[in-house]
C-alpha cells in the first residue's frame, strides 16, 4: 500500500509517493519542469491562477503513477502541503473569482499595520499571537476595499491547500492551523478571529467549515479521479502550510527543535510551547501540525523573502548554466568575499525588518579586482547572515534552540552556506534528504497520531550528514559584523 503527498509551492507542484508501512520514498517529481509564472500587475504584487495549480497537480500525479509503475489502486490516502498565507476566493459554484493573491504579495502591508496599531499589541499578541501584517485576513480586506464587486460575490475564502483539497473532494473546508497562518484564529477563545474580522468588516460566514489537519477531510470524487489518476473514494487525511509541513518532514515536533529551509525564500521555524510571545511584529506564530487544545505546540516562523531567489537571479543575470558551476567559483574566494556585501532583500517587504521593502543591495564592488565568484560568495554569505540575524531575533524572544535541521536541497546543499550558518550560531545542522511532498505523503498515514513512527521513517530513510561549527570563527564574525553595519545604514534611510 502507498500514500501520496502533494506540495504546492509558488514555483511548482511537487508530488511524492511513499510506502505506507516503511515510509520509504517510491518516487518524487514536480510539474512544471520550468517554474510556474507569478503575475505581477503592479510593483510588489504577486498572483497566480489557482486552476493552474490544479492542472499541474493532475499532470504530476499521473506522471508519478506512470513513472513509478505502481498499482494506483493501492494508493490509500492523500496528504497536502501548500504555500502559506495565500488568498483564494470562490463563488457559490466553487469557481475562483480572481487570481490568488500569494504569500509574497505586499499590497496589504499598510492594512495590517493599521489594524495592529488600532487593535493594539495586547490584543494582537494575546489573541492572534501576531500582528495582522500582510497575511490572508489583510489581503481579504484589500479585496473588500479595492474590488467590492468581486468581494460581494464571495461564497468562501480559502487558503491554497484548501482549494486543492476542494478540487479533489468537492468539500470546502479549512483547518485551525491554516486559519492561524492567515491571522484568522483566536488562540485565547479557541475560535475564528472574530475581533479582527469584525474590525475589517468581513462577514464571518465567508469562513469555511473547520476540520482537523489529521483527519478524514473528504474523498476523491469521480471527476478528480479521472483528472489525477488517483482511485475514486480515497481520503484526504492531512493538510498543512508548507513551513509547518517542512518541519514535520524533518521530524521537528518538540520545543527547542528548529527546521530551516533555503528555497526561494528562507525560513527558520522553531517549535515552542509558549503562547505569550513578546515579538509579534517580526516573527510569526502559527499552530504547529501537532497543536491541540491540550498540547500547545506553536511554530515560531521567521521568513526571509530574499533567499534562494537572490542566488537564482545572479545565476540568470551572469549566464551560469548550473549552481554547481557557481559554487565552484565561490570555493576560491575567502570568507568575507574580500569586502563585497550583498543584502538579499529583493523579494518584497521583509517582515523581520518590520515589513520594510529595502530591496537588494550589492555593495563595495571593486571593478578591477572582484569576479563573479566574489558576487556569488557574497550572495551566499548575505543569505546566511540573514538566517543568523533572524535566529538572533528568535533567541531574544526566549527560544532555546537544541536541534537544527534542514533539507538536503537548494541553499543547504552548499557547504559554504551551511558552514557559515552553523559556525556563526555555534550549532550543528543536521541534513536530511527529504522534501515537503514526501513529508505530506507520510503524514497522510498519521491518523493514529503516532509521531514516533514518523521519526523512525525520517531517521531510517533520510539522514545525510551533519555540519559542525568550526572552532575559529573570527573570519565569519568579522564578515557578519560588516554585513550588519551595511544593513543598519540601509534601514536608517
Amino acid at each position: 500500500m502507498y500514500n501520496i503527498g502533494f506540495d504546492l509551492g509558488s514555483s511548482s507542484v511537487k508530488v511524492a509517493i511513499t510506502d505506507a508501512i516503511s515510509g520509504k520514498k517510491v518516487i518524487s517529481l514536480h510539474e512544471p519542469i520550468e517554474e510556474m509564472p507569478i503575475i505581477a500587475l503592479q510593483s510588489d504584487w504577486a498572483e497566480q491562477d489557482p486552476m493552474s495549480w490544479w492542472y499541474y497537480l493532475c499532470t504530476a500525479s499521473k506522471k508519478a503513477i506512470a513513472t513509478s509503475k505502481i498499482d494506483a489502486a493501492k494508493i490509500t490516502a492523500i496528504g497536502i502541503s501548500y504555500q502559506m498565507h495565500g488568498l483564494v476566493i470562490v463563488d457559490e459554484m466553487g469557481a475562483p473569482l480572481r487570481d490568488a493573491i500569494i504569500w509574497c504579495d505586499s499590497r496589504a502591508v499598510a492594512i495590517g499595520n493599521k489594524a495592529y496599531n488600532d487593535l493594539g499589541k495586547d490584543v494582537c499578541g494575546a489573541q492572534f499571537l501576531n500582528s495582522p501584517g500582510n497575511f490572508t485576513a489583510s489581503k481579504l480586506k484589500w479585496v473588500k476595499e479595492n474590488e467590492p464587486e468581486i468581494y460581494d460575490k464571495i461564497y468562501k475564502y480559502m487558503l491554497p491547500g484548501d482549494f486543492i483539497s476542494y478540487q479533489l473532494t468537492g468539500e470546502i473546508a479549512t483547518t485551525k492551523n491554516g486559519l492561524s497562518e492567515g491571522i484568522l484564529w483566536d488562540y485565547k477563545n479557541n475560535t475564528v478571529a472574530s475581533k479582527l474580522l469584525n474590525y475589517y468588516g468581513i462577514d464571518q460566514d465567508l469562513t469555511p467549515s473547520i476540520v482537523e489537519n489529521f483527519s478524514v477531510q473528504g474523498a476523491v470524487h469521480e471527476l478528480a479521479a479521472e483528472a489525477t489518476g488517483l482511485p475514486k473514494g480515497i481520503p484526504v487525511t492531512y493538510r498543512a502550510g508548507d513551513q509547518p509541513n517542512n518541519a514535520l518532514s524533518l521530524n521537528v515536533f518538540n520545543a527547542g527543535e528548529v527546521a530551516m529551509t533555503g528555497g526561494t525564500s528562507g525560513v527558520v521555524y522553531a517549535v515552542t510551547n509558549n503562547e505569550s510571545p513578546n515579538e509579534v511584529e517580526r516573527i510569526n506564530h502559527f499552530a504547529h501540525v501537532n497543536h491541540t487544545n491540550d498540547n500547545s505546540s506553536i511554530g515560531k516562523l521567521l521568513c526571509i523573502n530574499g533567499a534562494g531567489i537572490q542566488y537564482r537571479w545572479l545565476k540568470n543575470i551572469c549566464g551560469e548554466k548550473t549552481y554547481e558551476e557557481m559554487n565552484a567559483k565561490v570555493a576560491s574566494v575567502p570568507i568575507g568575499s574580500e569586502g563585497v556585501v550583498v543584502l538579499p532583500f529583493g523579494n518584497g517587504a521583509e517582515r523581520m525588518l518590520y515589513n520594510k521593502n529595502v530591496g537588494m543591495h550589492l555593495l563595495n564592488v571593486n571593478l578591477n579586482g572582484h569576479s563573479n565568484g566574489h558576487l556569488y560568495r557574497a550572495a551566499l554569505e548575505g543569505i546566511a547572515f540573514s538566517f543568523v540575524y533572524g535566529v538572533n531575533i528568535m533567541e531574544k524572544d526566549e527560544v532555546d534552540i537544541q536541534v537544527m535541521k534542514a533539507g538536503n536541497d537548494n541553499l543547504f546543499r552548499s557547504e559554504i552556506f551551511s558552514n557559515t550558518v552553523a559556525s556563526l550560531l555555534g550549532k550543528e545542522i543536521e541534513i536530511y534528504n527529504t522534501t515537503g511532498a514526501v513529508g505530506a505523503a507520510r503524514a497522510a498515514g498519521l491518523l493514529d497520531g503516532d509521531f514516533s513512527k514518523f521519526g523512525e521513517h525520517s531517521i531510517n530513510n533520510d539522514f545525510v550528514k551533519t555540519f559542525t561549527p568550526v572552532k575559529n570563527t573570527e573570519a565569519y564574525q568579522e564578515a557578519y559584523q560588516k554585513w550588519l553595519q551595511e544593513l543598519e545604514v540601509i534601514l536608517k534611510k
